[in-house]
């Protein structure tokens, strides 16, 4: 076994935690916060303590092990390091995400070294804290890698400025925890004393929490917010109700060193602790060294997009043919070459591509402009559009097809190639630009509203491809001014949709900070709003083995109609999962009263009785059935030449195997499991010739 030095680099995550204010303060209960400090503990104007962050380490730290390949016999905690950029929210949804950064060989009898960082954003968008973790693992040493760099923190020759009593009690671990880190050697004698300790130790991370409490107290007392950074080395354990204290020297404004030790033995716990503190900067979005291309940035939103992005930073690609409103002519260099003049004159960097977005090869070398500009593509914002409005009947083919060329096969053609950049660097962002007359219709614009929401379906499917390579795709619905709205609009509008308004919603949906994929935003006037595709509940029409009727769908009209309760769903797996969960009810109220199947061999035994030998024409194909538990067992059908025949036992060569528990493979039969869900959580396993398993519900028709 030997670490995985290939991990260096690769993405670790995200992972979602979601959480109350209950969860702040039972982590504040577990680091010994009481009514002495009720601003951790009551829910009224509650304040988190930074260091509850750390509870997102129980999420990463089992893939952090997993990726690194560390054998686990010798892995310890050996430093933590957070570094605060807003405070922690009482509740909302954290969202980590991260990276392995190196691996440390201090040589084969003193182990190695595995740094990881992590970023927590919160579901308000703000980017919370970063983690930097290192695992000490005893056993992986002697690779050939370099020495991790010293790292050793000088304390004052003097008395120290603080010192904090701090009492754990001897039930602390079982408190701290609930807060995610159930390890049995914080709670479990035997296990304790297997791992060479007389009991259960403390939670290393829960002294942690006690040293951050008395660092706050010394310094921002009151005030967690102005807590900055938090880092320190774990070096001994302790026993719960051994007494403790945290030392602490100020070594300057905003900073100082600190220990943790056993007040019974004098041993230091926690070292080399750093504390860092005062008023957090204010979050600001920057694109430092990010490469943006904006189409159709000659005028416009598209001008204000690259000028903004221009100034927080970013070097621009500033893309735009120079046709007219409605796509017709030559085209010209002025527009984009005038943006790019006024980027410049700002101290910004960019430069032009005058490719048309309506063709494959115009996307290609909109992408090559970035690349051999700027060496990559890290933003994307398909802006570029024409309009040619025509009521339906009036609108010609030639009007149909070079509408849905600029917006919708445009905004494939540039994003084919630079979604494939992004891929491979592991990091991109895409912004959609559909309409509110796409999401909502239009008079005279057929062809405009459905390239636009052409733009949403686009977005949908890529925000799934590009998940695990944290490419984030959105969509924003601007209502603005520009050459293709300024006769539209009412005059007394124009100057109240300045583009202006709109750019900062943009900016944010192709920032960093950015925590959200496959998501519609309005934005005109100063108001944004979202948008979304909801799905009603809706009603189960028939029993999915014969075909409802009109007068059935009369029946249930005003069930399948009402919007109460409606879901949106992230993906067609999702939504075709609660499609075929509908139909479970009934049958499971079959099931239930007794018309059923009440043991396994039963199922087999009415196999060849509910084979339907019209829907096996053309099927040739072997079955094998692998049913696990006391109730289970092996049989095989064969289906040949509109034939079945089923046999107990396991086939020398099946086209097909499926393997279930008995409880689950009753379950299925009896309707209570749709065969969807079974499959996508892991109860039904399918080898073979995945495809011809979708026979089976065709093949076979019980009634009970």
């Amino acid at each position: 076994m030997a670490l995985n030095l290939d991990a260096i680099g690769k993405k670790i995550g995200p992972f979602t935690k979601d959480y109350t204010w209950k969860d702040a303060v039972l982590y504040a209960l577990g680091v010994g916060a009481g009514f002495s400090d009720l601003d951790y503990c009551y829910e009224k104007d509650l304040k988190v303590i930074p260091s509850y962050g750390i509870t997102t380490l129980y999420d990463f730290m089992p893939e952090l092990a997993a990726t690194s390949n560390v054998n686990l016999a010798g892995v310890l905690h050996g430093e933590q390091e957070l570094i605060f950029h807003n405070p922690i929210p009482p509740e909302g949804t954290l969202t980590t995400e991260g990276t392995i950064t190196h691996c440390y060989d201090k040589g084969s009898e003193k182990g190695a070294l595995v740094v990881a960082e992590f970023e927590t954003t919160h579901s308000n968008g703000d980017k919370l804290f970063t983690s930097i973790v290192t695992v000490f693992s005893r056993l992986d040493g002697g690779f050939g890698g370099e020495n991790a760099p010293a790292k050793d923190v000088e304390f004052p020759e003097r008395e120290p400025d603080f010192v904090v009593d701090g009492k754990p009690t001897e039930d602390q671990p079982l408190i701290y925890r609930l807060s995610g880190d159930v390890f049995q050697l914080h709670v479990d004698q035997d296990f304790a004393e297997m791992a060479g300790f007389e009991k259960p130790i403390m939670h290393g991370l829960c002294t942690h929490g006690y040293a951050c409490r008395a660092l706050i107290d010394s310094f921002v007392a009151g005030q967690p917010e102005k807590v900055r950074r938090l880092d320190c080395r774990f070096k001994r354990p302790l026993y719960p109700g051994m007494p403790i204290k945290t030392v602490i020297w100020q070594t300057d404004e905003g900073q100082a060193l600190w220990k943790v030790i056993n007040v019974e033995t004098q041993e230091v716990v926690i070292d080399n602790g750093i504390f860092e503190y005062g008023d957090i900067p204010k979050t600001e979005i920057r694109f430092a060294d990010r490469v943006a291309i904006v189409t159709g940035a000659g005028a416009g939103l598209g001008r204000i997009y690259a000028l903004e992005l221009a100034k927080r930073g970013a070097k621009i690609v500033v893309n735009d043919l120079g046709g007219a409103r409605d796509g017709s002519g030559d085209g010209s260099k002025g527009p984009a070459d005038e943006v790019v003049d006024e980027i410049n004159a700002l101290g910004g960097e960019a430069v032009a591509n005058y490719d048309s977005v309506a063709t494959v090869e115009g996307g290609e070398g909109i992408v090559k402009t970035a690349l051999d500009a700027f060496g990559s593509v890290d933003i994307l914002i398909n802006n570029a559009g024409i309009l040619r409005d025509k009521s339906f009947l009036k609108m010609e083919p030639q009007n149909w097809h070079v509408v849905l060329d600029v917006h919708l096969n445009g905004a494939y053609n540039v994003s084919r190639p630079a979604f494939a950049v992004m891929k491979e660097k592991g990091y991109g962002r895409i912004l959609m630009t559909t309409s509110a007359a796409g999401l909502y219709g239009n008079f005279g614009q057929t062809n405009y509203t459905a390239a636009k929401m052409g733009l949403v379906g686009l977005m949908n499917t890529l925000k799934l491809e590009g998940e695990k390579y944290n490419i984030k795709v959105n969509t924003i619905a601007p209502v603005a001014t520009s050459r293709l709205t300024e006769d539209i609009l009412p005059p007394d509008f124009l100057d109240k949709l300045k583009p202006e308004l709109v750019a900062p919603m943009a900016l944010y949906l192709v920032s960093e900070q950015c925590p959200v994929s496959g998501n519609i935003y309005n934005v005109g006037m100063g108001c944004v709003n979202r948008a979304a595709i909801l799905t009603g509940p809706g009603a189960v029409v028939g029993d999915s083995r014969q075909i409802p009727t009109p007068e059935q769908i009369l029946a249930q009209w005003q069930k399948i109609s009402s919007l109460k309760d409606a879901k949106e769903y992230h993906s067609v797996t999702d939504q075709i999962g609660d499609l075929l969960t509908a139909f479970s009810q009934p049958a499971a109220a079959a099931a239930e009263s007794g018309h059923g199947f009440s043991a396994v061999s039963e199922v087999f035994d009415a196999m060849p009785e509910a084979f339907a030998a019209d829907a096996a024409a053309g099927v040739d194909i072997i079955f094998q059935y692998i049913i696990s538990g006391d109730g289970g067992g092996d049989w095989f059908s064969t289906i040949e030449s509109g034939n079945c025949r089923v046999d107990a036992g396991t086939h020398e060569k099946p086209g097909c195997t499926l393997k279930m528990s008995d409880s689950d493979f009753l379950d299925l039969m009896n309707g209570k499991l749709p065969a969807m869900q079974a499959y996508t959580s892991g109860k039904l396993k399918i080898e073979g010739d995945i495809m011809k398993s979708q026979l089976i519900e065709k093949l076979f028709k019980f009634s009970f």
